[in-house]
């Protein structure tokens, strides 16, 4: 009886120790696979939704390796979402100058060119021009009547558009070559200067008659020099090449009687300012939009040596 009873409470002890070595392992293998698919699950949740598709490496990890070394198992996404993080375009732009504005037109000629026949396109070729116009009267004299011829001085509109294209048809030349081209070239850069400046005061200076050959000249009306004797490029004082001469109006009003007000303001102003710029009106009121450099012949002849170095 005392070995029969022995035997059983051995047998009874094996199979609770049995019992207890499978719960345990039970246990152990559900934890396990709770556990993977956790830090799966946290890998991929790093990549970012529009980066390029990416093989999950935590397929091929084994979960007893995740759960060794969970820090260097994030470690790679985290690396990955620096690395898909685009750049941000304004960083440093804000510190960036602009270039300074720079007047390019005083090292280009053909800048100055351009500048200066524009003024001459935006200005109307209509000139007023006094003309002698003898009429007949009768009078009654000592009870008699006679016929006797009198004068009187009229004002006459001209349109003088036509005058500049055809003495350049007759060199065979474009209208800016002959009209701005043939000025003297220190000339242009003085009349680029002032003519920008009486810009910027508002006044909308136009230019209407640069260079002009003997041809040009002789069609000229008004007061004028002597055929070949212009400054504006007369045989006499160079030729082309060498006119040392413009006439300039103001462009602005929308009547004429408007621009006669306005181009009358650019001539004060040209009086008062022209010297800073080399520039005058050798005439004044005898011929009021002719302006030439004040150290040419010309100027030094109307106005006195005095005036021109002032």
């Amino acid at each position: 009886m005392g070995l029969r009873r022995g035997f059983h409470c051995f047998l009874w002890g094996s199979v609770a120790t049995v019992l207890t070595v499978l719960y345990a392992s039970s246990t152990n293998s559900d934890r396990d696979a709770k556990s993977a698919p956790t830090h799966r699950q946290a890998s991929a949740g790093l990549v970012l939704p529009d980066a390029a598709p990416v093989r999950s490496n935590a397929a091929v990890v084994r979960p007893d390796a995740v759960l060794a070394q969970p820090d260097a198992a994030l470690a790679e996404p985290a690396f990955k979402l620096a690395a898909v993080t685009p750049p941000d375009a304004n960083v440093g732009s804000s510190n960036v100058s602009p270039p300074e504005p720079k007047d390019e037109c005083l090292l280009a000629q053909d800048c100055i060119d351009q500048y200066l026949w524009s003024l001459y396109e935006r200005a109307r070729k209509i000139d007023t021009n006094k003309v002698q116009e003898r009429y007949k009267v009768t009078v009654k004299k000592k009870g008699k009547k006679r016929t006797i011829t009198r004068t009187r001085i009229k004002l006459v509109t001209e349109d003088f558009t036509w005058k500049d294209p055809d003495a350049a048809a007759k060199v065979g030349m474009s209208m800016q070559d002959y009209v701005i081209g043939g000025m003297e070239r220190s000339f242009r850069l003085k009349l680029y200067r002032l003519m920008r400046a009486a810009d910027d005061a508002g006044l909308a200076p136009g230019i209407t008659s640069g260079f002009r050959d003997d041809y040009r000249q002789s069609i000229a009306s008004g007061r004028k020099a002597a055929t070949d004797s212009s400054y504006h490029g007369g045989s006499r004082r160079g030729g082309y090449g060498h006119g040392l001469a413009a006439d300039v109006v103001s462009t602005k009003g929308e009547t004429r009687a408007e621009r006669w007000i306005t181009t009358d303001l650019l001539w004060k102003w040209i009086d008062e300012h022209g010297a800073q710029y080399g520039i005058g009106r050798p005439y004044l009121d005898r011929d009021p939009p002719h302006i030439t450099p004040i150290d040419s012949k010309e100027y030094v002849d109307k106005r006195g040596v005095k005036r021109a170095g002032s």
